[in-house]
């Protein structure tokens, strides 16, 4: 691997560690202050907020120019978003404003390894992208609870700044500041990403004409894939399965939380650990799907989406945590073993139909789409009067009927689109790049 190589993987470790942390933080931030159950929700679906409404333009910008210097640009959008939660601003806005630093990172970071890399080099590169994501959620989570607990939290506070008033006073908003180093860190390491020599793509394709209508005559392609990808028979089935897990997956961390609150009796630091566990389950079921699933047979794992919904809602009568830790690994497990080969079927789908890039970008959309639309289904379930078990139940209850549904969808494609579905089958059994 090229030394830059290194150098993205550890800025795109410290950037994503600090938003897992962050979302911890911000949680007790908000508890902290007197916030209401659905506002804490809301976070997840505030940071997806920009993830969709930017989905068809920040693929465009992150081509304008340098990766290093857009990636620069999103952790700098970050930090402002953490200073906005320290210095008054309600934080589902200063949460939003560090998703749309988000939103902004996530197509330079993988745009740029096709830039940096041979192609013999981009399955290992994206496995150690993969990897790391997993490691920086399960540290992040456990850093965040830290860093709002009972040992770090004072240590943090008693840091004093000679003749400045910073006016941090609790808590989360230390452990805030605190992750505002790391931004900075991961900020450095953005610096030190080498210019790859890949000429750019100007945002404004006709000069004639201002960059806001050159930004929106990249909405009718954004649509066409979107609907073709939607429109394959195979596809079709692969983006809802995987837009549906990570819509839970998304949403997980908070329910989580919530859940070891009201049926543990947890903190949010020693509930933290519990959604490292989840994490640590699917990353063990992602690596069984990896060595025992074949591309062809994908769909077979669809039932495992009815089972994680119907897991979801037995979380309600768990309340030993002897229990709760092999239930937890068992419902990442399961979530791990589904998306691996569903994504790899997308992806096979979405190379043949329209391109990688493009492919990529109409994932994100419809992934942050369902983690919004989820997201606001169980904010707005709290909002008007329902428990954290009511919650939890409606929401397992919508999941596990819409992977029925994307059960019986497939089966209908099969049964009155044989040929179609078959050719498909037969193109990626014998697809060498595949």
């Amino acid at each position: 691997m090229k030394r830059g190589f290194y150098t993205i993987m550890s800025a795109q470790f410290f950037s994503s560690l600090a938003d897992n942390a962050l979302f911890v933080a911000a949680v007790e931030l908000l508890r902290a202050s007197g916030g209401a159950e659905w506002q804490r929700a809301a976070l997840v679906p505030m940071f997806a907020l920009f993830y969709v409404v930017l989905a068809p333009f920040v693929g465009a910008f992150a081509d304008a120019q340098p990766k290093g210097r857009v990636m620069f640009i999103s952790n700098a959008i970050k930090v402002v978003g953490c200073l906005m939660m320290l210095f008054g601003s309600h934080p589902l806005m200063a949460y939003a404003v560090v998703g749309l630093g988000a939103a902004a990172y996530s197509p330079a970071k993988y745009g740029i390894l096709t830039e940096l890399l041979p192609a013999s080099q981009l399955v290992k590169a994206n496995g150690w992208i993969e990897g790391l994501t997993i490691a920086s959620i399960i540290l992040g989570v456990l850093l965040g609870g830290q860093l709002v607990g009972p040992v770090v939290a004072p240590l943090l506070l008693g840091i004093d700044l000679p003749g400045v008033d910073t006016g941090i006073d609790t808590a989360p908003e230390a452990g805030i500041a605190a992750l505002i180093v790391l931004y900075l860190i991961a900020a450095w390491f953005n610096t030190r990403i080498p210019h790859t020599g890949v000429e750019m793509r100007p945002l404004r394709q006709d000069p004639d004409r201002s960059v806001l209508a050159n930004a929106l005559a990249l909405l009718p392609d954004f649509q066409r894939c979107n609907r073709r990808l939607w429109h394959d028979k195979l596809g079709q089935i692969s983006l809802a399965t995987t837009t549906l897990f990570w819509g839970v997956s998304g949403n997980l961390r908070y329910i989580v939380l919530a859940w070891a609150a009201v049926a543990l009796g947890y903190s949010t630091t020693q509930a933290s650990a519990l959604v490292g566990v989840v994490a640590i389950g699917t990353a063990a079921g992602a690596m069984l799907a990896s060595m025992r699933m074949s591309l062809e047979g994908a769909t077979r794992v669809i039932p495992l989406g009815v089972g994680m919904g119907l897991l979801v809602i037995l979380m309600n009568f768990i309340d030993n945590i002897w229990l709760a830790v092999p239930f937890l690994i068992v419902l990442g497990g399961l979530g791990g073993f589904l998306v691996v080969p569903m994504n790899a079927l997308l992806q096979h789908r979405g190379h043949n139909l329209m391109g990688a890039g493009r492919s990529i970008a109409v994932q994100n959309f419809n992934e942050q789409a369902c983690i919004l639309g989820l997201g606001a289904l169980y904010a707005l379930s709290t909002k008007f009067g329902l428990s954290a078990f009511g919650a939890i139940s409606v929401f397992g209850v919508v999941v596990a009927g819409a992977m029925w549904l994307i059960r019986r969808w497939h089966l209908h494609n099969c049964t009155h689109h044989p040929q179609e579905v078959e050719h498909l089958l037969r193109i990626a059994r014998h697809d060498a790049h595949h």
